[in-house]
């Protein structure tokens, strides 16, 4: 019988209904001295294997940092590790206070903590004790923000996470041989002491515990199983959900339509301001003609009348030179009608100039508005110089030089803002990935997930709530920029239907303008010619009277000469 228990036995641990009197062994403390230190020697033995066997199952050790790839890597990890503890390294150059905050965290957990301002010295002693295998300098301590002194800083961040994961996982879970050594103690114990039904008593109790411990990992492993099955899930609805990238691209040529849109009406409106002002400056031109011919005119006037008052008339010439000067009165008041008439339409232009004026101004607001929504990097208002004879000079050249260039800029950080989003995508892949990975990692160690159970749980709720966190940031970011961008197409929309109605008015009222300025205009030439005609016939009329009168002064001078030699 002895022989049968001795060779077939399962280990069990012990239960309180298998107590066992020890007394017994106080007489022989020779067997229970070398067993205990035996098992003692063992159990340690399994303690340290167990710790170098979960090491790794927290994340793999990357032995080089020299790749932008391995870096983000090994700066996630840390930035996982550092959650509880409210630290975010960013990338790619994390501040220097966050740095140090790291470093004391990791030496806290290691309780090593880092005193006074020479925590660089005592940071180096612990590196030095734990044998890290990357070297670090004072310098890169006491600068730890710089470029060149970020790599080997991860490198030890990195080391440091692993160690402090260790020990953690050391402190957190006991070795999983405890039970079964003292199995093996009881069961040795009572097996040399010769007690059957003891023995039998704690084998039952040894399998019923190994079956119900079973159980509840099957049931652990299914749960995880289920838990797998819906990451992937998520994971393969968030890769078949519609690519946020192309909706941003989709956007920015949208965006990029409608500045080119803008574009084209502000070139238009300046092309028509600048027609507008040749017209103008042609019209002033003819009016100051006018103006110089009526001054010429009355000139001219001046010189006949002072031609005629220095002549010697008779009463018969007197009436009859009274009676020309009053027509010539009435055409000059006829005359000084059409001035007056011209005077008004040159008001009437200049009013007219006025009111394209206020519409160049119009156009500028609203320019001005445009430019206020789409918000650029400048702070850029067209400006309406009324005293301008220019297209430069009313509107400027400035616009050519910093709105083409802020516009271009907007572009480029729409663009930039597409690739950080693509990238953010790619590393929530990779992330999820990672997950997966390490998920079916700790589905092929049973007996580790045995101890690791509660430990998973937690990191997998903590993964899950930033999963949950990210996902409903992004569904609120989307629904954003979605009701942004439908006030932006409204606005838009608005925009342009107010801008045609504007342009439709705009081009109706230059066609009547254009109409009525050309009939005035052949109106104003109509008069003129009839004006020119009436002073050349009165030219000619003048003339010929004074041709009358000095005939008729050299007749009388000859019919004096007869009359005074008739006389003599």
């Amino acid at each position: 019988m002895r022989r049968g228990r001795g060779g077939g036995r399962h280990p069990k641990a012990p239960t309180s209904s298998a107590a066992v009197d020890r007394t017994p062994m106080t007489d022989q403390p020779l067997y229970p001295r070398n067993l205990d230190h035996a098992f003692s020697r063992r159990d340690s033995d399994a303690f340290s294997v167990s710790s170098m066997g979960t090491a790794p199952s927290h994340a793999a050790p990357i032995t080089s940092l020299s790749d932008r790839a391995s870096q983000a890597a090994a700066l996630r990890a840390v930035n996982a590790y550092l959650v509880p503890a409210a630290i975010h390294l960013r990338p790619p150059l994390p501040p220097a206070k966050d740095i140090v905050a790291a470093f004391h965290h990791l030496a806290d957990r290691l309780r090593y903590p880092l005193k006074g301002a020479a925590w660089e010295d005592d940071l180096l002693a612990l590196l030095r004790s734990l044998a890290c295998p990357y070297k670090v300098t004072r310098s890169a301590l006491k600068a730890p923000g710089t470029p060149h002194s970020w790599p080997p800083l991860l490198s030890v961040l990195y080391w440091l996470t692993l160690l402090c994961r260790a020990t953690d996982g050391l402190g957190a879970n006991p070795p999983p041989s405890t039970d079964l050594m003292t199995y093996i103690t009881e069961s040795y114990y009572l097996f040399l002491t010769g007690e059957d039904d003891a023995v039998a008593a704690l084998d039952d109790d040894y399998h019923s515990k190994a079956r119900a411990q079973v159980d509840a990992l099957g049931v652990a492993i299914q749960d995880l199983e289920k838990e797998v099955q819906d990451l992937e899930a998520k994971r393969s609805k968030q890769i078949s959900a519609p690519s946020r990238l192309k909706a941003l691209e989709e956007k920015k040529d949208a965006f990029t339509a409608d500045v080119q849109k803008f574009e084209a009406v502000v070139k238009s409106w300046s092309t028509k301001i600048k027609e507008k002002e040749d017209a103008l400056v042609e019209k002033e031109k003819e009016l100051e003609a006018k103006v110089m011919n009526c001054q010429q005119t009355m000139a001219e006037n001046e010189e006949l009348l002072k031609q005629v008052e220095t002549q010697v008339v008779n009463v018969r010439d007197v009436d009859r030179m009274a009676r020309e000067m009053q027509a010539v009165e009435h055409d000059i008041s006829k005359l000084e009608n059409a001035n007056a008439v011209l005077e008004e339409k040159g008001w009437e232009l200049e009013a007219a100039l006025v009111s394209k004026l206020e519409e160049i101004e119009g156009l500028a607001e609203l320019c001005n508005q445009s430019l206020r929504k789409l918000k650029p990097s400048i702070d850029f208002q067209f400006e309406v110089n009324a005293k301008g004879s220019s297209p430069a000079e009313i509107l400027g050249t400035t616009y050519k030089t910093i709105l083409k260039p802020a516009l271009n800029a907007l572009a480029n950080e729409t663009k930039r803002l597409i690739i950080s989003k693509h990238d953010e995508s790619i590393d929530l892949q990779k992330q999820l990935q990672g997950i997966v990975k390490m998920l079916e990692e700790k589905k092929s160690h049973v007996s580790v997930l045995q101890a690791k159970h509660n430990e998973m749980t937690g990191q997998l709720d903590s993964l899950d709530r930033e999963i949950q966190n990210h996902v409903s940031r992004c569904a609120a970011d989307a629904r954003k920029l979605k009701d942004e961008l439908e006030k932006k197409e409204h606005h838009m929309s608005t925009v342009e239907k107010e801008a045609e109605e504007f342009l439709k008015n705009s081009e109706e009222g230059l066609q009547a303008a254009l109409r009525e300025t050309d009939e005035e205009t052949q109106m104003c030439a109509r008069e003129l010619l009839k004006l020119i005609d009436s002073i050349a016939e009165y030219k000619e009329f003048v003339e010929q009277s004074t041709a009358e009168m000095k005939k008729d002064l050299y007749e009388c001078v000859d019919d004096i000469a007869s009359l005074s030699a008739k006389i003599v």
